[in-house]
C-alpha cells in the first residue's frame, strides 16, 4: 500500500482544527478562576459549563477512539458479534445511574476532584491508596485511545503502528497542556461532530460497495463468516453477565466523568448533562455497528485489501479505518479517516487530565505541599501530563486488543473504588479500617482471579474456568462482581466492628492509630485551600465521639444526608456521628 499524502494532509487539517480550539479555549478562559486559584479552574472549569458545551463535553467522557474502533471490532470479531459489544448499552447506564445518584450529591457537596469525599472522610492516606487504581483505570482508558488512534494513523499514510501510537500520543500529550477543562470541553464539541458527519457520511458509500453483501443477511445466515448478531451461550451467560455489571458501575467511579459533573453550574445541571450524554452514547454507536457489521459481510478477496482478511492477519481491532479505507471513495475515505483520527486525538486529553488533577490536587498538594502556591500545582500538572502519557504510551504498544484495554481499564475501578464510593456516599458509619480491609480483600480476589490479557495465571480456579489457546485459565464464574460484593461488605463489616471496639472499651483510644473513631479530624487536617473552608469547620467535628446510642437498622445503613442537598449549598462539612 503506497503512501498516502491525501491521508496526511487530512490529518493535519482536522489535528490544526482541534489545537486551535483547544488554543482558543484556553486563551479565552485564561484569567478564569476566583482569587487566581488557576488550577482549581483548569480543573473544573470555574463551575459555569452550561447545557450545551456540558452535554457534549460528557458525551465525549465515553465516546473517543476506543469506543468506536473497539464496538466496531467487537461487532466484526466471529464468535462475538452485537451481542458481546456490551459499551454502548453498558455505559449509557453508566451515565444514566450516574445522574441519577452520584452526580447531585458529589456537585452539591462542592468537591473539586472524585477523590475528595474519600479523603474527607477516611484521610489524606487512604485517598493516596485510591488515587492508585484511579491512575490505573484513567491510563488503560488512554492506552485504548491511542492504541484506536495509532491503529487508524497507520492504516490511513502506511506506516508502522508502534511509530504511529509514538507520534498521536506525543501529539495529543502537547495538546494537553494547552489549557484545562475549558480547552477540554470545546473541543470535545468538534469531536463529536468530526465523529458524527465522518462516519455518517461514509457508511452509505461502504455499504454500497459490490463487495459488501447485505448486512441483513449476514446478521443471521453465515457467508464470510460467522452472523454479526452474534450469540451468548449458555457457559459464557455469566461472563457476560459479568463483563456488562462491570461496565455499568465500573463506568460511574472516573474522575474524567466527575470533572464534567464538579464543573456545572449545579447540581441539576449536572444529572441532565448525565442522561443526555447516556443518550449521545448510543447515537454515536450506531454507525461504529454498522461499521462492523459492513466489515463482516465483505468479500476481502474482491477488494484491494486482498487475502488473508483482517482476521487472519489479526488486524481485527483496525477494521473500522479498514472498512472507510477500502471500501468507500478515496475523498470520503481521507476525511472520514482524518475526522476520526482528529476525534480520536481530542479525546486523550481528557483521561491525562484527569489523571494529572488527582495526582496535583489529591496526592502533591494534601499529603506533600498543603501550603503550595497555586502556580506550583499548575506546574505539577504540566509535568504530570508528560509522565502520565508517556505510561499509556507503553501500555498501548503492549496491547493485544482496544477492547481489551477497556476491560481491564474498568476492572479495578469497579472492584476497589465503585465499592468505597457507595460507602463514602451513602452508607453511614464506614470508617478508614473498613475503607482499608475492603480494599485490600477486593484487590486480592481480583488478582488471584488471573488475567488472560496479561497472561496472568489465576491461583483460584472458580466453577467453570478453562484453558485458552496460550494455556492461561480463564474464569466463567463472575468474579469480579464477587470482588466488588466482597470489598462492599468488607468495608461496612469492619468499619463497625471497629467503632464497636473502640467506642465500648475493649481496645483503648491508644490503638486507633489511624484517628478513624476516636478522632477522626484531630491529626488529618485539612486546610481551607483544600477539602473545607475555614467557616465550616464546628468543634463538635473535632472532638472525640460521642457515646453508643440505640440504633435502628434502617438508620444505621442509610446515610440520609445523601438524600437531602441543596443546590446552592457548597459545604464540606461531615457532621455525621461515628
Amino acid at each position: 500500500m503506497p503512501f498516502h499524502v491525501e491521508g496526511l494532509v487530512a490529518i493535519a487539517v482536522f489535528y490544526l482544527a482541534i489545537l486551535a480550539v483547544g488554543i482558543w479555549a484556553a486563551w479565552k478562559t485564561k484569567n478564569t478562576g476566583s482569587d487566581g486559584d488557576r488550577s482549581e479552574a483548569i480543573i473544573v472549569g470555574g463551575r459555569d459549563i452550561g447545557l450545551l458545551v456540558g452535554g457534549f463535553t460528557m458525551t465525549a467522557t465515553w465516546v473517543g477512539g476506543g469506543y468506536i474502533n473497539g464496538t466496531a471490532e467487537a461487532v466484526y470479531v466471529p464468535g462475538y458479534g452485537l451481542a458481546w459489544a456490551q459499551a454502548p448499552i453498558g455505559y449509557s447506564l453508566s451515565l444514566a445511574l450516574g445522574g441519577l445518584f452520584f452526580a447531585k450529591p458529589m456537585r452539591s457537596k462542592g468537591y473539586v476532584t472524585m477523590l475528595d469525599p474519600f479523603q474527607q472522610l477516611y484521610g489524606k492516606r487512604m485517598g493516596g491508596l485510591l488515587f492508585i487504581p484511579a491512575l490505573m483505570g484513567e491510563m488503560f482508558w488512554a492506552a485504548a485511545i491511542f492504541s484506536a488512534l495509532g491503529a487508524t494513523i497507520s492504516v490511513i499514510v502506511d506506516i508502522n503502528i508502534n511509530i504511529s501510537v509514538i507520534i498521536s500520543a506525543l501529539i495529543a500529550t502537547l495538546y494537553t497542556l494547552v489549557g484545562g477543562l475549558y480547552s477540554v470541553a470545546y473541543t470535545d464539541v468538534v469531536q463529536l461532530f468530526c465523529i458524527f458527519l465522518g462516519l455518517w457520511i461514509s457508511v452509505p458509500f461502504a455499504m454500497s460497495h459490490p463487495a459488501v453483501t447485505d448486512i441483513g443477511l449476514t446478521a443471521v445466515h453465515h457467508v464470510y463468516q460467522a452472523p454479526w448478531l452474534g450469540s451468548i451461550t449458555s457457559p459464557n451467560i455469566f461472563t457476560w453477565l459479568d463483563n456488562f455489571l462491570l461496565l455499568t458501575f465500573g463506568g460511574i467511579p472516573w474522575q474524567a466523568y466527575f470533572q464534567r459533573v464538579l464543573s456545572s453550574s449545579s447540581a441539576t445541571y449536572a444529572q441532565v448533562l448525565s442522561f443526555l450524554a447516556a443518550f449521545g452514547c448510543i447515537v454515536m454507536a450506531v454507525p461504529a455497528i454498522l461499521i462492523g457489521a459492513i466489515g463482516a459481510s465483505t468479500a476481502w478477496n474482491q477488494t484491494d485489501y486482498g487475502l488473508p482478511d483482517p482476521i487472519a492477519k489479526k488486524e481485527a481491532d483496525m477494521i473500522l479505518p479498514i472498512v472507510l479505507q477500502y471500501l468507500c471513495p478515496v475523498y470520503i475515505s481521507f476525511f472520514g479517516l482524518g475526522a476520526v483520527s482528529a476525534a480520536v486525538m481530542s479525546s486523550a486529553d481528557s483521561s491525562i487530565l484527569s489523571a494529572s488533577s488527582m495526582f496535583a490536587r489529591n496526592i502533591y498538594q494534601l499529603s506533600f505541599r498543603q501550603n503550595a502556591s497555586d502556580r506550583e500545582i499548575v506546574w505539577v500538572m504540566r509535568i504530570t501530563v508528560f509522565l502520565f502519557g508517556a505510561s499509556a504510551t507503553a501500555m498501548a504498544l503492549l496491547a493485544s486488543s482496544v477492547y481489551g484495554l477497556w476491560y481491564l481499564s474498568s476492572d479495578l475501578v469497579y472492584i476497589i473504588i465503585f465499592p468505597q464510593l457507595l460507602c463514602v456516599l451513602f452508607i453511614k458509619g464506614t470508617n478508614t479500617y473498613g475503607a482499608v480491609a475492603g480494599y485490600l480483600f477486593g484487590l486480592v480476589l481480583r488478582i488471584t482471579g488471573g488475567e488472560p490479557y496479561l497472561y496472568l495465571q489465576p491461583l483460584i480456579c472458580y466453577p467453570g474456568c478453562y484453558p485458552d489457546e496460550n494455556n492461561i485459565y480463564v474464569q466463567r464464574f463472575p468474579f469480579k462482581t464477587l470482588a466488588m460484593l466482597t470489598s462492599f461488605f468488607t468495608n461496612i463489616i469492619v468499619s463497625y466492628l471497629a467503632k464497636y471496639l473502640f467506642e465500648s472499651g475493649t481496645l483503648p483510644p491508644k490503638l486507633d492509630f489511624l484517628d478513624a473513631v476516636v478522632a477522626r479530624y484531630s491529626r488529618e487536617h485539612m486546610d481551607k485551600a483544600t477539602l473545607v473552608k475555614s467557616d465550616n469547620i464546628v468543634l463538635n467535628e473535632l472532638a472525640p465521639v460521642n457515646p453508643r446510642h440505640s440504633l435502628t437498622l434502617s438508620s444505621t445503613f442509610t446515610n440520609k444526608e445523601a438524600f437531602n442537598y441543596v443546590d446552592s449549598s457548597p459545604e464540606l462539612s461531615n457532621t455525621e456521628d461515628n
